[in-house]
């Protein structure tokens, strides 16, 4: 069984998009942006209407998504980071963190906050993940964003499947 999600024809021409990404583990948050602006492009959301934000490091990325969606306008916003394991605790207070302050905005702002943020054991795993071929979850994130976007702006009920 194969791994992943697969997507329909999506439409972005008229999307607003906001991108926060980390500058820690600069070589693979490249990566997933370049991947990422894409699957944007591939949905025909305009470079205009991108606005990226770099930050330091992912524990920075939910200020950097909350001050996007207070000043900017935009239809959902894109974390993008990557948490390698090191030998202590600092993975797992971050880690921690960054989801739960990502799954906050998504429910007190009203605005989907595509959770990017790879959390991997080495740097191995994280280049796997962020490489420069059809595995590179940068594509997927952006898609998704793209969907919740069309989903938020549909104002159609969650849970509910059209016929």
């Amino acid at each position: 069984m194969a791994k992943g999600v697969s997507f329909s024809s999506l439409d972005g021409k008229k999307l607003r998009i906001g991108i926060a990404v980390s500058r820690w583990n600069g070589e693979i948050t490249a990566s997933l942006l370049a991947r990422c602006r894409e699957a944007l492009y591939s949905c025909g959301v305009k470079e205009q209407n991108i606005t990226v934000v770099e930050v330091p490091g992912a524990y920075e990325l939910t200020y950097a998504a909350y001050h996007i969606i207070k000043h900017g306008r935009v239809d959902v916003v894109i974390c993008l980071g990557c948490l390698i394991k090191g030998e202590t605790m600092h993975f797992e207070y971050i880690a921690e963190a960054v989801t739960q302050g990502i799954a906050r905005l998504n429910v007190d702002t009203g605005v989907p906050v595509m959770f990017g943020v790879l959390t991997c054991l080495n740097e191995k795993q994280a280049l796997a993940r962020a490489g420069n071929n059809h595995q590179n979850h940068g594509y997927g994130w952006g898609m998704s964003a793209v969907e919740m976007a069309i989903l938020k702006k549909s104002g159609r009920r969650p849970g509910r499947r059209s016929s």
